[in-house]
């Protein structure tokens, strides 16, 4: 598609889904959150994490979500202006309750438990038609897909911004114990993808999507024949395979990093991705730049610093 009015962009990302509370545990956990027994609150949500970022590494960023009109609906709130994401866009509403993760502190795959209500409540026409017109970059996730009314919210918003030429990405982040229903999610994820510009599953992503047992290869093959034109398969320990239009562009290795929190470091590494494409770099520099910014996050815990010198991990990067 062709960009309609390149022009009246103002906005780099408009992120929409989930913005909830996530509940991490403070200590590193070893049996998930069975041996945790104390936990700290902070902002979630895979999309609401990436425009939060994509606002640290200086872009501009905006959330459309639904949380209740609660403590921790204004916490979200807060938290989002703190950052410099705009919450125009966000609602309250009286009659739910703001969503809440648990989830354990690891440095591998995190345990979670999800108290899901107001996140899902979000209906298509509470999503701003002038905001996705606006903005540069579309970005959503499984998550929200999982359950109606967000769904046929989410899909509204991917359609809208496809007809207008905008860069479409998707988090595949499907998780059985999130959407049950299998055959639903195949359904509706395949839908979906043939609106998107760029997809970027994680190794256990592709695995629980298309099932176990295939090639790295064979997993971004399945990807592209949904219809994403970019297909970022990241795969813990053996790095990073990127593909364009159904070739492979390259393979970048992991570096070693010494991880003290490896929650949010998939939407870190979006966030760079993003901001490092909008910024008109090649598809190899800007898997460079996100994984600087995921190795940040991962010598990190807790949340990415304020703000990050973008320009100093350009320089980085290509010296």
């Amino acid at each position: 598609m062709t960009e309609t009015n390149p022009s009246h962009h103002n906005q780099d990302l408009l992120a929409i889904g989930e913005a909830l509370i996530d509940l991490i545990s403070l200590g590193e956990t070893r049996e998930g959150l069975r041996d945790a027994d104390a936990f700290g609150r902070h902002l979630g949500g895979s999309i609401t994490n990436v425009a939060v970022n994509v606002a640290k590494l200086g872009g501009t960023s905006a959330v459309v979500s639904k949380t209740g009109a609660d403590a921790f609906g204004q916490f979200i709130k807060d938290e989002l202006e703190r950052h410099r994401v705009s919450t125009d866009c966000l609602i309250q509403d009286p009659n739910s309750n703001t969503t809440v993760i648990f989830v354990s502190r690891t440095s591998g795959t995190p345990d979670f438990i999800a108290l899901r209500d107001a996140d899902y409540a979000l209906t298509p026409d509470e999503v701003p038609e002038e905001a996705i017109a606006r903005s540069r970059v579309m970005h959503v996730s499984t998550f929200a897909l999982s359950r109606d009314p967000c769904r046929s919210a989410v899909s509204k918003a991917l359609r809208l911004a496809h007809e207008q030429g905008k860069i479409v990405s998707l988090d595949p982040n499907y998780s059985p114990r999130i959407w049950p229903d299998y055959e639903e999610a195949q359904r509706v994820v395949r839908s979906m993808c043939r609106y998107v510009t760029v997809i970027k599953p994680s190794l256990d992503d592709a695995s629980r999507f298309f099932g176990p047992g295939y090639t790295p290869e064979q997993y971004i093959r399945m990807f592209h024949e949904l219809g994403p034109e970019t297909v970022v398969l990241t795969m813990g320990k053996e790095g990073v395979l990127s593909s364009y239009q159904g070739q492979i562009v390259g393979h970048m290795p992991v570096r070693p990093v010494e991880v003290v929190d490896a929650t949010g470091a998939g939407d870190a590494f979006w966030a760079g991705f993003l901001v490092a494409k909008l910024d008109g770099r090649p598809l190899e520099e800007c898997v460079l730049f996100a994984r600087e910014i995921a190795e940040v996050k991962m010598a990190t815990i807790g949340s990415l610093m304020d703000t990050i010198d973008r320009q100093a991990v350009y320089a980085r990067i290509s010296s």
